[in-house]
């Protein structure tokens, strides 16, 4: 229901009221995002616009000329005016994509982002015939890493762990939405705290909070003023979290055993040189489809 703090403009509404299209509420929204310096305006509208109508984007596409019932208006304006004051899309919506498979996000957990998926393409690269046993997830927010590979390796069993008892909430949620619940173990802890697990774990992953103090001044409001900051930034350099996340991994990670962490996109000789200095070997930094730095790697000896 829309209340004092979710109503959309006055000339958004005047103009709402002459029963439009899908086609003109698109454009309206488009214009309003817009305005107000929101990324993605177009995609934000199609999205928010779908969500209320309960169609897919293809379904949407072929409802265009439409006109919308005074109910199918009542329940776009709040989505609407809530995207206006720069909340994601996906908090909105209540969930993201990720590597194909929905989860559930909240304020309490990052927004799964594409260039994180790298993480996913080069444990299935290095583990091709499926053969990955155990594995543990630094700082799993949503759950999107350990749930994925869950997924990928139904012979693996794996640890969350977050020091967020609400992220664990969430990561649980969509550990149960996607079947593997019974396989994974949720464990709230810093990094350092990384449990044991029988001779070792065979892969450790993280996407760890990375994003300079400087670089965080510069984000945009909707990350700013939405996402968890502890989830993004760990200080001054962005390279804080990623020498525990090392040390953590090379003590509980069986011989022969990777770790993957990401990284932004100018830490890659520093974050190499962590990894080295804990003690990893074949260590490399992965780029990312852009070209981009994302992912740092080293194996235990």
């Amino acid at each position: 229901m829309s209340g004092p703090g979710t109503r959309a403009p006055a000339h958004w509404r005047e103009k709402m009221a002459k029963a439009p299209t899908v086609r003109e509420i698109l454009a309206k929204s488009e214009a309003f995002f817009e305005g107000r310096g929101l990324d993605s305006p177009r995609l934000s509208a199609q999205l928010l616009l779908s969500q209320a109508l309960g169609l897919d984007r293809l379904g949407l596409i072929l409802a265009m000329d439409r006109p919308l019932t005074p109910e199918e208006l009542d329940l776009v304006r709040p989505l609407v005016a809530r995207r206006g004051k720069g909340e994601p899309v996906a908090y909105i919506l209540g969930e993201r994509e990720f590597y194909g498979l929905d989860f559930a996000v909240t304020p309490a957990t990052l927004i799964p982002r594409p260039e994180t998926e790298l993480i996913i393409d080069r444990s299935l690269e290095l583990f091709p015939a499926g053969e990955l046993t155990s594995f543990a997830d630094l700082g799993t927010g949503s759950g999107c890493l350990a749930v994925t590979l869950a997924v990928r390796f139904p012979g693996a069993t794996g640890l969350a762990l977050d020091l967020s008892p609400e992220a664990l909430a969430v990561a649980r949620q969509n550990a149960v939405r996607h079947q593997v619940a019974q396989r994974l173990t949720f464990f709230e802890a810093d990094f350092a705290d990384l449990p044991a697990h029988g001779e070792g774990y065979g892969l450790v992953v993280s996407n760890p909070p990375y994003v300079s103090a400087a670089e965080y001044r510069e984000c945009s409001r909707e990350v700013r003023e939405f996402e968890p900051s502890s989830a993004l930034t760990p200080g001054e350099t962005g390279l804080e979290a990623v020498p525990t996340v090392a040390r953590a991994a090379l003590s509980r990670l069986a011989p022969g055993g990777t770790l993957l962490v990401e990284i932004g996109w100018k830490q890659g000789p520093a974050a190499a040189a962590f990894l080295a200095e804990a003690g990893f070997t074949d260590v490399v930094v992965r780029r990312d489809l852009a070209g981009l730095e994302r992912v740092v790697e080293g194996r235990k000896p």
